[in-house]
């Protein structure tokens, strides 16, 4: 089995701090993630996750006019300098403080930084594709400092001329800046303000300047007369200055601004209230637009498209992020992440579509292409502590602590089933099995499994034997066997469908967190508390395998740790273990950020994957830094809440006794571990659910140049050369060589269709992998519906012996295969049936008489000519329909 999963996508989270940007063409969202960036195709509906990752959570974001460099800045002030088309990092830079503002000027030359009290403009880093030179050695090159605020910068925004710009501090004021000396021209403050100033903005004609303060005040300024100017003296610039010109005010009742946006071409200004709120205006004569309420907390931050249709809002305290079209009253864009901590994740069995279940009650169902949430389950009202798909049909079974086990459609988008047992209990575990006629939970309240019909939703049976909390179920994929693991150190092995219903007990030497059944169903997977990972026998109920996993899962120290990494017991055991497809490989997490790959039959660790590096997150150093211990412990856990400047920063809303804490609080520091893991039915990917999010690892890395068997002949170049010769067979070897995705698909398109079959006989063994991948991706993704089929079923009718005697090998690609085929057929089906009844009417009616009085509507004289004309295309007993191909 191949192990090189790289990184792909997070899911689960969109949004948590820091500011939104559009991208220049308006098309496209950035988000800040934790330490990611997540990009959203609002008009493909698609997202994806750059692959770079911040030692921090990301404060700041801003992308250059033309959209192809993207500067990242996390609390800590570590830049990351990316080509966004490319997906690549292109250089770190240390700002060596908390940056709280960041902006490129429109020409794109430079870009502006607020640190602290200063602001500093810097050249922007050319890149290779630019005229005027090469990528520099060292791209950060500053301009100027600029000083003069008593406070923090909140705020910049650039002139459309790039000449000057505006700043907006908390010390109750905004500054006009020039970018170079002007004649003339002496830096100037707005005063006025009685309470910090969240942004200040440029008229598109640069004669006004709009200053909107957290108080819900809006300042109107223009350049005018000073007022003790004489009437003789109105030509001297000496004498102008820039005044208030007119005041106005957001009422709402006791809510503060929390961020607001000015478009200048169309002069709209939103503003977002710390009631869920949002305001539009029209400017300068402040008239109100709209005023709707999208949250019931605070919104963070607000963003305006280029076009200024679209209006973008992020909450972190529930994880929102909404793109609103202001001028249809639509949404574009409507996504929320879970708000706490996911227990359980699921893969259903086509690949599509991955379940989360939360402590918050939420079940979501993420679509794997898109990236989006496409449904919301909100009936739990207590925390999901597990989630499972029947392995036919559209059918999801969850369990909850609320007591009851729910069956959801998954086509119609319901619940059609709950079951309950007959007092109340904490569901922790559930089994389902493969027929989907049965559905066993485990509790921590009760040491009994209970077994239902889900046809009936009646209680069958209870299943005793255990003397502690049941932790984990699993069904055998044969339908033969349940596997069930508890706190009594046993697991046992259960035939619920004998008549006589005895369990074989497996006996261990701690408390049992997960079982798991291999996929030919002759094996079990079980963690336990002391981190011994060991396989089982089903049929002779013998050990046949362990791993001592404690030195593997052990990672990262607490800052409440009193002892090392390597000697914290918390983290030493596996809470969680999955098969691969083919079951020669498990994937185990834990309360640690590793993620360990072990090969079942050596029981060697084949790869260990770091979930995250987040410094901003508990448990992801393995080492303490000794210069931030202070005589009152660590500084991170010391509580500075009451030394806020601000009211509502001040006040403790968290609960007294509060273990947990708010996830999106500011001085909440959550703890890095892998609650659950899933292997993807194709073998292709994998996902694990960990604090920042559901992360995916994919073995189809798409921005990934990894040739193959490449030599110094080999180039597109003479890859396209080779095609307009016509040797198909030998440019799409050279293509796979290169792997350059592009290139592959138009040599593969290029190829002639009675020359398929020949090319496909003749290809080597060694790409026939790849190029049934290939295949499998086209055929999802490419409209050439029977282009596509000829070429699998060339592959299966020339190598379909090889592949079954190497089934191993290509056990992957042939279910992208048929899953694509499935795909296909289902949508013939569809749409046949939806089109049944207009094709019988259309073959029903009478061809002559009607051609006959087509022609004559047209004007044609010669009727009877025409009518001739289609018998002889069609045939003179083509009456029953035949000619369409139709039985």
């Amino acid at each position: 089995m191949k192990t090189d999963f790289q990184f792909s996508n997070l899911l689960g989270t969109v949004y948590s701090r820091g500011n939104l940007l559009f991208t220049p063409d308006g098309t496209c969202l950035l988000s800040p993630v934790g330490n990611r960036v997540s990009v959203f195709d609002l008009v493909n509906s698609k997202s994806y996750t750059l692959p770079f990752a911040h030692r921090r959570n990301i404060a700041r974001l801003a992308l250059n006019p033309r959209g192809n460099l993207l500067l990242s800045v996390d609390e800590d002030g570590q830049a990351i300098l990316t080509n966004v088309p490319r997906r690549i990092t292109l250089y770190h830079f240390s700002f060596k403080s908390e940056v709280h503002a960041l902006a490129f000027a429109p020409s794109g030359r430079h870009f502006a930084v607020a640190i602290g009290r200063q602001i500093e403009v810097w050249h922007t880093p050319s890149t290779p594709d630019v005229a005027d030179g090469d990528l520099e050695f060292a791209p950060f090159v500053r301009h100027r400092v600029y000083t003069g605020h008593f406070d923090n910068v909140q705020s910049i925004e650039w002139s459309s001329d790039s000449r000057f710009f505006l700043s907006a501090s908390r010390d109750l004021t905004a500054r006009i800046w020039s970018l170079d000396a002007e004649e003339g021209f002496i830096s100037t403050t707005l005063g006025g303000h009685r309470q910090r100033v969240l942004g200040a903005w440029f008229s598109k004609d640069q004669e006004t300047i709009y200053t909107v303060s957290k108080d819900g005040a809006l300042f109107v300024w223009k350049y005018m007369l000073r007022p003790e100017t004489p009437p003789d003296a109105a030509g001297d610039d000496d004498n102008m200055q820039w005044r208030i010109a007119d005041r106005h005010y957001f009422m709402q009742n006791n809510a503060h601004v929390t961020c607001a946006a000015f478009h200048p071409e169309s002069n709209l200004l939103v503003t977002g209230f710390s009631n869920g709120i949002f305001s539009i205006y029209e400017l300068p004569e402040f008239s109100q637009i709209q005023n709707l309420s999208i949250s019931q907390n605070d919104i963070d931050y607000v963003a305006i498209n280029k076009t200024g249709e679209w209006l973008a809002f992020g909450a972190s305290k529930l994880g929102q992020l909404l793109v609103w079209e202001w001028q249809s009253e639509s949404y574009i864009l409507k996504q929320q992440g879970h708000f706490d901590s996911m227990n359980a994740i699921a893969y259903s069995p086509d690949s599509q579509r991955i379940i989360t279940a939360a402590d918050d009650g939420k079940i979501k169902v993420w679509d794997v292409n898109s990236g989006f949430c496409i449904v919301t389950f909100t009936e739990h009202i207590s925390g999901v502590t597990a989630c499972e798909f029947a392995k036919r049909g559209n059918v999801l079974f969850t369990a909850s602590l609320d007591g009851s086990v729910r069956a959801w459609d998954l086509i119609r988008y319901r619940n059609f089933r709950t079951f309950t047992a007959p007092w109340r209990l904490s569901f922790s575990s559930l089994a389902v099995d493969p027929s989907g006629e049965v559905v066993c939970a485990g509790s921590i309240d009760s040491f009994d499994i209970h077994i239902w019909s889900v046809q009936t939703g009646q209680l069958l049976d209870r299943l005793a034997g255990h003397e502690g909390p049941v932790s984990s179920l699993s069904f055998a994929p044969d339908g033969g066997t349940l596997v069930s693991g508890s706190w009594d150190h046993t697991v046992r092995l259960w035939n619920i469908f004998a008549r006589t219903q005895t369990s074989e007990p497996l006996q261990l030497m701690a408390d049992v967190l997960c079982v798991a059944f291999r996929p030919d169903s002759k094996q079990i997977a079980v963690t336990t508390l002391d981190g011994q990972l060991t396989f089982w026998s089903v049929s002779e109920a013998t050990q046949q395998g362990g791993v001592d996993a404690r030195r593997d899962v052990s990672g990262g120290r607490k800052l409440s740790d009193r002892r090392t990494a390597a000697n914290v017991a918390g983290t030493k055991s596996f809470t969680t273990v999955k098969y691969s497809a083919d079951g020669t490989c498990v994937l185990a997490g834990g309360s640690s950020k590793y993620i360990c790959l072990y090969d079942v039959q050596s029981g060697v660790l084949a790869k260990k994957f770091t979930v995250s590096v987040n410094l901003s997150l508990d448990g992801t150093q393995e080492f303490l830094n000794s210069k931030l211990l202070t005589e009152a412990g660590p500084r991170g856990l010391i509580d500075d809440q009451g030394e806020a400047s601000d009211l509502e920063d001040r006040i403790d809303r968290t609960l007294p006794g509060s273990q947990r804490g708010d996830a999106a609080a500011r001085r909440t520091r959550p703890e890095v571990r892998v609650p659950a893991v899933a292997f993807s039915p194709t073998g292709r990917a994998f996902c694990a659910a960990s604090t920042e999010g559901l992360l995916i690892y994919s073995l189809d890395t798409l921005f990934q140049f990894d040739p193959f068997d490449l030599d110094i002949t080999v180039t597109p170049a003479t890859t396209l050369e080779t095609l307009a010769q016509k040797e198909y067979l030998k440019a799409l070897v050279m293509a796979f060589r290169l792997n350059e995705r592009n290139l592959i698909r138009r040599v593969y398109e290029a190829v002639p269709i009675q020359d398929i079959a020949l090319v496909v006989k003749d290809i080597p063994i060694v790409y026939l992998g790849r190029l049934l991948r290939f295949v499998a991706v086209q055929a999802d993704e490419s409209p050439h519906l029977e282009f596509n089929l000829m070429w699998i079923e060339a592959m299966l009718g020339k190598h379909g012996r090889w592949m079954k005697d190497n089934r191993g090998a290509m056990e992957a690609e042939l279910r992208s295969v048929e899953k694509a085929v499935r795909r296909i057929q289902a949508e013939l089906t569809r749409l046949a049936d939806e089109n049944i009844y207009r094709i019988e009417y259309l073959l029903a009616q009478p061809v002559e008489e009607n051609t006959k009085q087509l022609a004559l509507d047209f004007g044609d004289s010669d009727a009877n000519g025409m009518v001739e004309h289609k018998d002889e295309a069609m045939g003179e007993d083509d009456d029953d329909g035949e000619w369409m191909g139709l039985d």
